[in-house]
């Protein structure tokens, strides 16, 4: 399982020339899953992600987390965070998850993101040509 999480103070996906999830400030999360992954990996990094203290203070360090921002959380399934690009110029993606494992365990992350934070989570559609606009903080 790979995250590439991104502080923003706002991120949407579009599907079909439709807006699919939107948020304000918080994280857009990048979701790659591999056939290898468990529910204590997912486990582990919903709680990790939750807990990242990457929001600034009213000192301007990073000790707050999403939670205490009140931030909110847009996830995107991405197979692609599992390419090999080792040989030649066409990225080999055999260690991504299979697509039916895979929705299974990205929408089993998003649930147990949104029990932890209290609120739902936004989230793009498993599998679909996905357009993600973001900016980033």
């Amino acid at each position: 399982m790979r995250a590439v999480v991104q502080r923003v103070t706002s991120a949407s996906v579009t599907v079909d020339d439709k807006v699919v999830g939107k948020i304000e400030q918080g994280l857009c999360i990048f979701l790659g899953i591999e056939a290898a992954d468990t529910d204590d990996d997912l486990e582990w990094l919903v709680s990790k992600i939750n807990g990242l203290r990457i929001f600034r203070d009213e000192n301007h360090a990073m000790n707050l987390s999403a939670q205490d921002v009140n931030g909110e959380f847009l996830v995107i399934s991405q197979f692609t965070l599992f390419s090999s690009t080792k040989k030649g110029n066409r990225p080999s993606f055999l260690r991504a998850a299979k697509p039916e494992f895979a929705k299974n365990m990205v929408d089993t992350f998003v649930n147990h993101l949104s029990i932890i934070c209290g609120k739902p989570v936004a989230t793009g559609i498993f599998g679909a040509n996905m357009k993600v606009e973001l900016l980033n903080d």
